[in-house]
């Protein structure tokens, strides 16, 4: 059998291949991940390992042999999901695997915006060693931390912040998860306006897609953070930009973007407000370990006939006995 793997962000694929060659399948990475050249080797394909490449519609209409699609992460907005239920192919994620890692790095985003370490770091390069560069620095304990989406990141966020003598609140669809927790459960409009820093943990649907909006952003304190390690179309990043330019926000984390690679001049980053990284907040070396495998595992167990640790399209699963 053959895996066709569309794209990775790590050296090779040599943990996926030797976990799938216990089901008697092989990989082959993809040269560029284009839909053209996906279209072409798909064609004798028994299944897709995706990270971030595009599986559209007509990448999965090429897999004649197809019998799974599975992601590298949580989120599966790269993937034509409508798609694979109608043609009764399983999309499988792997829900949970850098949980610690989302956590600590806007947590580390946080701090380093009320402490004011990059202004202060980028004055010290330059010479100017004055206190003033990085004022006005604030004191995290005794802040309120906003947690948008109280998922398994969400709450590991919130144990981590309650570990700095931060106050949480959250606002999610479940509130009783929230409660369980030992968290607050607020409506969005009054976690915007009581929050001293906003975190966002949901997944990219239609009702998420710029959830934080001019509105929303106008509703935050002038002295208050938005942090988001979630999906860059959560966040109206033009609104983002504006609001910065107008004090109206003491700053932002952001790890993700719309798109991914803004225009070296777009708005938002020529605002100093702002502490930018290129989405690797998911990365350590032990969590690409946990992802390699726990995504070919769940290839493996389909190709298996077996039923995946985790999918995001239930229906499909009717053709997995």
């Amino acid at each position: 059998m053959k895996v066709l793997v569309t794209d990775i962000t790590w050296a090779d694929t040599a943990i996926e291949d030797e976990v799938l060659a216990q089901v008697g399948a092989k990989t082959v990475l993809a040269r560029t991940g284009d839909e053209d050249e996906l279209v072409a080797l798909v064609a004798d394909a028994d299944a897709i390992l995706t990270c971030f490449a595009q599986v559209t519609p007509a990448v999965i209409a090429a897999g004649r042999r197809l019998k799974v699609i599975g992601r590298y992460g949580v989120g599966t907005d790269n993937i034509a999901v409508d798609e694979a239920t109608r043609r009764g192919l399983p999309v499988t994620n792997v829900p949970v695997y850098c949980t610690d890692e989302v956590a600590e790095h806007v947590l580390g985003m946080l701090l380093a915006l009320v402490r004011g370490l990059v202004p202060y770091d980028r004055a010290i390069r330059a010479g100017d060693w004055s206190l003033a560069t990085g004022l006005p620095t604030r004191r995290v304990a005794g802040s309120t931390l906003g947690v948008v989406g109280f998922g398994a990141i969400g709450q590991e966020v919130a144990r981590k912040a309650r570990g700095l003598d931060m106050e949480v609140i959250a606002f999610d669809a479940d509130p009783d998860r929230v409660r369980a927790a030992g968290a607050e459960w607020v409506s969005l409009a009054e976690l915007a306006a009581r929050a001293d820093a906003v975190t966002l943990h949901v997944p990219l649907l239609d009702s998420t897609r710029h959830l934080v909006d001019a509105e929303f952003l106008k509703a935050m304190k002038p002295t208050a953070y938005l942090l988001n390690a979630a999906r860059g179309a959560i966040v109206d990043l033009d609104a983002l930009a504006a609001a910065l330019a107008a004090a109206e926000l003491a700053g932002a984390g952001i790890d993700v973007f719309e798109p991914e690679r803004l225009a070296p001049d777009h708005p938002l980053l020529a605002q100093e407000r702002l502490l930018a990284t290129p989405h690797t907040a998911f990365y350590s070396e032990e969590s690409m370990r946990d992802l390699a495998r726990r995504a070919a595992e769940n290839v493996a167990a389909v190709l298996r006939g077996e039923r995946p640790a985790a999918t995001v399209n239930a229906d499909a699963l009717a053709t997995v006995r």
